[in-house]
């Protein structure tokens, strides 16, 4: 079983779209990447629209099971903010729609999970993309593998896929596994059907490799 996510690279000008299959084990699968753009001198209206169209027709394709959206943090150019939580809120209402739930991480978190240094350039993310996804090549624009890296990011980094090494050898859930089991709520909201079979996979492969250590 794995959980499908679909990372969105929001922007006006252009917009990452990625989709991800990763297995508990977090092995992750390239489903589809792409960009949606629209010119600068497209009213905004129109270029909200244009996103808004792209994100309902991905969400038709692929069903994912969760969105990972970059989270909007302060820049100096304050145009480019507004446009990114414009096409931000685009993304999470068409999620919303669907009762998806949606992950928000910054940059910093994307990197340092990726590539493991949150001061990481985009080139360097791009080429940890390509070695995760095993890809002959970085998508273009950058955008597409940002949006990858969300998707990635969000996967490994959820209580879904985090397994607790430092209690491993008790045998002991991840956070998401114990909250499901006591009919509790993750922090992105309570589990699809998908992503239960996905916590109880986790499970399953975490007892086989701890068997397999103490053979």
């Amino acid at each position: 079983m794995s959980l499908r996510v679909l990372g969105v690279d929001p922007g006006l000008t252009r917009c990452g779209l990625g989709v991800v299959d990763v297995t508990a084990n977090r092995r992750a699968t390239l489903v589809e990447v792409g960009v949606v753009g629209t010119p600068a001198d497209t009213p905004l209206d129109g270029r909200l629209l244009a996103i808004d169209v792209a994100v309902e027709q991905w969400l038709d394709r692929h069903s994912p099971d969760v969105l990972a959206v970059e989270r909007v943090f302060s820049q100096l150019n304050v145009s480019t903010v507004m446009g990114t939580a414009q096409a931000s809120g685009v993304v999470i209402a068409a999620a919303a729609r669907r009762g998806i739930a949606v992950g928000l991480h910054t940059p910093t978190e994307v990197k340092a999970a990726v590539t493991g240094n949150g001061q990481a350039d985009k080139g360097s993310v791009a080429r940890m993309v390509v070695r995760i996804l095993r890809l002959p090549e970085a998508p273009t624009p950058a955008d597409a593998a940002d949006a990858l890296a969300l998707a990635i990011t969000h996967a490994w980094r959820s209580g879904l896929s985090a397994v607790a090494t430092s209690s491993a050898a008790s045998g002991s859930e991840s956070r998401a596994a114990a909250a499901a089991r006591a009919g509790q709520r993750t922090p992105a909201g309570s589990l699809t059907a998908a992503q239960k079979l996905w916590v109880q996979a986790e499970a399953s492969a975490r007892q086989a490799g701890h068997g397999r250590r103490h053979r």
